[in-house]
């Protein structure tokens, strides 16, 4: 478990940040800039120190002020993969990593092993580059790396991506998706880019103006209106977790256990059994209260309206319980009354498969 109790004011600004995650796991720390998350994870680096409270990873206190524990930043076994990848420019990217792998401490457990970096991240054919000739992709795979080889017990990364075109995005993410499954090391992961937390996170702590507001898993803060408030209303949508149940990979669509119900998804390169993400945006579900019949829409999930709240331009938000799970739909206000919209309203949920192009991932295993 990581406990974060902590409490820092600079100028004008107080931060107050208390969130509670399993361990091992990816805590992404998701709100918009200037709300405290960088701060934070430097106060849980030891970069800077809190006026007050603590953080407890497991069994260790990594700093608390009421006993006066405090381990120096060097000594916290923290590893920390900034916005630029602060490579040493002198040495080649063997020479990076090879840096890392002298920090890590003695010990009994060799941790994870320089072949088995090089593998993870895919930098065999970099290993004799220098930083200069690498992308900025290429880069952030050699920080993880070298960060990765110090043997940490908690991995930072603040903004890795915000430096890197969408192509360069791309192609580190996969590379990031496969540390959350192949290694226990927790990571907190710092962003203001939700397709980044979606595709991370297995914990979410949502920050505004230097507190946590809301905090859980992808699936139960997406319904949470403290969400709403950061990503705007075009972003709100339901995150729900199924497992692949057929595939199709000529039409490179997957059948995804979802609820009490089917759902067919965009996917390529799935198999049964694969855990898929998959965010259902409100703006692109359609509600019936009777079966349809004769329709182009391929995904027909039964339901309940469960709750409606108000929306922005005469609009309300409606959530439907599918059965171990809930969707979002936007619904104008006119469309609620004409359909008698109450909650124990018995719908039929309709989700176009071209809508979860791009909004389909890989879950945690």
């Amino acid at each position: 478990m990581l406990s974060v109790d902590l409490t820092r004011r600079q100028g004008d600004f107080l931060l107050r940040a208390r969130f509670e995650a399993p361990t091992p796991g990816v805590v992404a720390l998701f709100g918009r800039s200037g709300c405290g998350k960088t701060t934070t994870v430097n106060l849980i680096a030891g970069l800077i120190e809190p006026d007050e409270g603590h953080v407890r990873l497991d069994d260790t206190v990594l700093v608390d002020t009421r006993t006066g524990q405090s381990i120096r930043p060097e000594k916290r076994r923290i590893g920390y993969v900034f916005q630029d990848a602060r490579l040493f420019p002198h040495y080649d990217v063997a020479g990076n990593l090879r840096y890392g792998q002298k920090r890590a401490p003695a010990g009994p457990d060799p941790g994870i092993g320089f072949e088995e970096v090089v593998e993870l991240l895919g930098l065999g054919p970099l290993l004799t580059r220098r930083p200069h000739q690498l992308s900025g992709g290429e880069k952030q795979r050699v920080a993880l790396g070298r960060a990765l080889l110090a043997r940490p017990r908690l991995l930072l990364l603040d903004e890795p991506l915000a430096s890197l075109d969408a192509a360069r995005r791309e192609e580190v993410l996969p590379y990031l998706v496969a540390l959350r499954d192949r290694l226990s090391i927790p990571m907190i992961y710092v962003s203001h880019q939700f397709d980044e937390v979606l595709r991370l996170a297995t914990h979410v702590v949502l920050m505004r103006d230097g507190e946590v507001v809301a905090q859980g898993s992808p699936t139960e803060v997406s319904l949470m209106p403290e969400l709403r408030t950061i990503v705007g209303s075009e972003a709100v949508g339901a995150v729900l977790d199924g497992v692949v149940t057929a595939v199709d990979p000529v039409r490179g669509m997957a059948d995804l256990q979802l609820g009490g119900g089917t759902l067919h998804v965009a996917a390529h390169g799935v198999q049964p059994g694969t855990h898929l993400r998959v965010q259902l945006l409100a703006r692109d579900i359609i509600l019936a209260t009777q079966p349809p019949t004769a329709i182009s829409v391929r995904n027909v999930l039964r339901g309940t309206v469960s709750d409606i709240v108000p929306d922005e331009d005469e609009a309300r938000l409606v959530t439907i319980d599918i059965g171990k799970a809930s969707v979002l739909a936007r619904v104008t206000d006119a469309a609620v009354e004409a359909l008698a919209l109450r909650p124990g309203t018995d719908v039929w949920v309709l989700v176009k498969a071209v809508s979860t192009r791009g909004h389909a991932f890989r879950a945690p295993p």
